[in-house]
């Protein structure tokens, strides 16, 4: 008992600690298990045991006999399903072609220049070499996200970085799965034609049960034939008996079934979607916690040892140095990325999760089969995930300014809003070449939205969905401009410190504008004008304009003109430069007027000629 609760206290205890100082989970998560493990036994304990003991002698331990291999398979079933939810089709097809050709060619890269390596380098059977391979493929959101939450990069960079985690983690695993499949049931006669019959049925019922399963558990919820209390528990139970049932009729089918499953409901018309992603997560780290930690205890200091000469140095310096900036320059020919772009890319690679939970599987399962070598496959690929991640959480940031992709201004804008105000502005914005974000909880805002060619994201503002998008790293200012004067002020709040550190802005409330003693220092744009005063002026106006400023006094008068016309609204500042500043209601005055600035307002054009007397 004592053990079990020690787990789940440091498993989340190393959650904590990773999100406390932004690194990945599965760093301090395998740390400890080595620790309570083989290094416990080694070092610490009087007696040469494990602190933490999973399995002894085959039948002590916390899950004697095959309850380790039982919990492992169905955690691995789990996180699996997760990240077929993630997997959208349409995102493969509009993520662009570095992308795609990041998930295709450089996998294919990935999978036979490590597979070569392997097997020339540490002399291991072709076949477990290219399972080796497979399992490395994968790199996974959650060690990218943490990695570069706090590294300020271009827009591109971010996206390649995180989109390619996010598609790769499903395709490298069902890689792995289906190369761990053909071993399986090639056993002692090699690839023949019965390994081949096997390796079909794999397939088959694999692909069946997923899709099958997954259409009939998205038309009971469609048609609201399991209450809502009772959705996620039973979503949980169709995954755990779509993956014993494949199981059953063909063995090592599961992984496979779960990962089509995922893959169909994550594209299908499925209600309350969102729903069961969020308890997916919660479930997947709680299972992650536990299981990284049994995994890493249940490495024994033999296996360790097998990695302690220079052909583990070797390995790990083709694969990080050699394989990976291969398949990133090779996928991003011809693209608009600049080379620094593509070296930063290249040395961002870490293996996550996924790669360690699947090698301790298949490791422990080829190892019953008494498969030569397969001893090999769990501590390498371990070797390449703790490396690679500590590699990369404490270089990154020093080699994005060595290779100049860091940013030292953050420019992007995010808009807390999406109505047409927002829309408008927007872009406007855009198309002056600024990074801009505009997020809202109303689909039909988004929507349109994205209809114009806008970044925007669909979020409730009291969510922490946005802290962990890594594409708004480059964002510096805030814009609240939603008709709810609450969320407006929550959202300086929340947000201001993280996304605001060039300006946090909010719109003035009625009761501000009617009060000239109470005009707050993020006001914006003006102290007359409030949210339904933008609203109507977008009406009758919709399009923005611009005025050029002659001198300082050119520019006082043009200010007094828009509080006294009630269908002008003044924006920003716009330099010769195509910098902005943002007029803010509290401080009308400019220092300086450089040649060819101008005033940006939204309404109706000025008179010309009273703009110029003014």
């Amino acid at each position: 008992m004592l053990e079990l609760a020690g787990i789940i206290i440091l498993g989340i205890l190393a959650q904590w600690f990773a999100w406390k100082f932004k690194i990945p989970a599965i760093l301090p998560l395998i740390l400890i298990g080595l620790l309570v493990g083989p290094i416990a036994a080694e070092f610490l304990s009087e007696d040469g045991t494990k602190w933490i003991e999973p399995i002894w002698n085959g039948e002590k331990g916390l899950f004697p006999g095959e309850s380790l291999f039982n919990f492992v398979s169905l955690a691995i079933s789990i996180i699996l399903f997760e990240g077929g939810l993630t997997l959208k089709r349409a995102e493969i097809k509009n993520v662009g072609p570095v992308i795609t050709k990041l998930i295709t060619l450089g996998s294919a890269i990935t999978f036979f220049g490590a597979g070569i390596v392997a097997h020339f380098v540490f002399g291991l059977s072709w076949d477990l070499s290219f399972l080796f391979s497979g399992l490395i493929i994968v790199t996974g959101p959650t060690v990218i996200t943490p990695i570069l939450r706090n590294i300020p990069l271009k827009k591109d960079i971010s996206t390649v970085l995180k989109w390619e985690g996010i598609l790769i983690d499903p395709i490298g695993a069902l890689v792995a799965v289906l190369m761990f499949e053909f071993i399986s049931v090639g056993g002692d006669s090699g690839f023949t034609k019965t390994a081949l019959i096997e390796f079909g049925k794999i397939i088959l019922f694999g692909t069946t049960f997923g899709f099958t399963f997954a259409h009939a558990l998205a038309f009971a919820i469609n048609k609201k034939m399991i209450p809502h209390y009772l959705l996620n528990v039973v979503s949980l139970s169709v995954v755990l008996l779509v993956f014993v049932e494949s199981e059953i009729f063909a063995h090592e089918s599961g992984l496979l079934a779960v990962v089509v499953m995922g893959m169909v409901l994550g594209n299908g018309k499925l209600e309350n979607i969102k729903e069961l992603l969020y308890f997916k997560e919660s479930l997947s780290v709680l299972l992650i916690s536990i299981l990284f930690i049994l995994l890493a205890a249940n490495i024994n200091m033999e296996d360790l040892m097998l990695l302690y000469n220079w052909k583990t140095a070797a390995l790990f310096a083709l694969v990080v140095f050699v394989i990976r900036p291969l398949g990133v320059f090779l996928s991003t020919m011809n693209s608009k990325l600049k080379t620094n772009e593509k070296l930063f890319i290249s040395w961002v690679g870490p293996r996550g999760i996924v790669a360690a939970g699947i090698a301790s599987l298949f490791g422990s399962k080829l190892a019953k089969q008494e498969v030569e070598g397969a001893e090999y496959i769990t501590p390498l690929v371990f070797m390449i995930v703790l490396g690679t991640v500590l590699l990369n959480a404490t270089t990154a940031r020093l080699f994005a300014k060595v290779v100049g992709v860091f940013l030292t201004k953050s420019e992007g804008i995010l808009i807390v809003g999406a109505s047409k105000v927002s829309r408008l502005l927007g872009h406007y914005l855009k198309t002056n070449g600024r990074h801009v974000v505009l997020i809202d909880s109303n689909l039909s805002n988004i929507e349109k939205a994205k209809e114009l060619g806008l970044e925007a994201i669909s979020t409730d503002i009291y969510s922490n969905t946005l802290t962990d998008n890594i594409e708004l790293n480059d964002v510096g200012y805030l814009m609240a401009l939603t008709g709810n004067s609450g969320i407006n002020k929550y959202a300086i709040d929340k947000f201001g410190a993280e996304f605001g550190e060039n300006g946090s802005f909010r719109l003035v409330t009625r009761e501000e504008m009617l009060d000239e003693n109470n005009n707050p220092v993020e006001g914006l744009f003006s102290s007359t004008d409030d949210y339904n005063s933008l609203t109507e002026v977008t009406r009758k106006y919709p399009s923005i304009q611009e005025i050029d400023i002659v001198d300082k006094t050119h520019f006082k008068s043009l200010i007094e003109i828009t509080q006294e016309e009630e269908d002008i609204i003044p924006l920003f500042i716009k330099k010769e430069d195509g910098e902005f500043y943002i007029i803010s209601s509290h401080d009308t005055e400019l220092d300086e007027v450089g040649e060819n600035w101008k005033l940006v307002y939204l309404g109706k054009p000025f008179d010309v000629e009273i703009a110029k007397t003014n």
